[in-house]
């Protein structure tokens, strides 16, 4: 039986861990061929392992998404290993040196935008450019930025380019992990402020992903979709 990404191909930025890593599994089960990026390359390597015993065809790359010259690699290595690019998850992220506001350092600042903002805009900006030249659509998903993808969905939308984004709430990652050693009883708070009272499992977003970029969510752009076990809706 075919999955929902039979025969796509699909960039995934931040790969080596956590919901990238989980997100790469779950692609790799519903069909998709897979180039799978991350700034560690041993980590990268290890999710490429996982992608291939569950069936996929897949290669992985070690990539700044910081670094404009960079993306456009990783997203021209795609098109030379599988022709075209179908659908990317711009997951890459960092949460930084914790600090309050007066003693955040100006390189603390600097390389989180880096990675977390203008990292998902040059590689929107050079994924598009492919569909684009491509000219059969794509779809796009993004991590927890709201205002750039609503601004890329209107932008594209007549080109059957459809951008979505996840926003978590608090997934079990080791990026939350090592958040977490910093407050006393974090897990315990976290799990008593949500209505399901728990936290998320990375495979609970890369299903949403997974979702977003199939011709099953072919109607869907535009939307900053919560995956938070209903915080928000409090």
């Amino acid at each position: 039986m075919a999955g929902i990404l039979d025969g796509k191909v699909a960039l995934i930025t931040g790969a080596g861990s956590g919901i990238g890593r989980a997100t790469s599994r779950i692609f790799a089960r519903e069909g998709a061929q897979l180039v799978l990026v991350d700034v560690v390359a041993d980590a990268a390597l290890e999710t490429l392992e996982a992608a291939k015993q569950a069936g996929a065809k897949a290669i992985c790359l070690k990539a700044d998404v910081s670094k404009s010259d960079e993306v456009e690699a990783s997203v021209a290595r795609t098109v030379a290993e599988f022709g075209r690019l179908d659908c990317a998850f711009n997951n890459a992220g960092i949460e930084g040196e914790p600090a309050l506001t007066h003693k955040c350092s100006e390189a603390n600042w600097d390389r989180v935008l880096a990675i977390n903002l203008t990292g998902v805009w040059l590689c929107m900006k050079a994924e598009i450019a492919q569909m684009l030249k491509q000219g059969h659509g794509g779809a796009i998903v993004n991590t927890g930025v709201a205002g750039l993808t609503r601004a890329a969905a209107l932008e594209y939308g007549r080109h059957n380019i459809r951008v979505n984004a996840v926003c978590p709430g608090p997934i079990r990652t080791p990026m939350l992990g090592r958040l977490m050693q910093f407050t006393k009883d974090a897990e315990q708070r976290m799990v008593r402020s949500e209505p399901l009272k728990r936290l998320g499992e990375p495979e609970e977003v890369g299903e949403t992903v997974a979702w977003l970029c199939s011709d099953r969510a072919s109607y869907v752009t535009g939307l900053p979709m919560p995956v938070d076990g209903g915080f928000f809706a409090q």
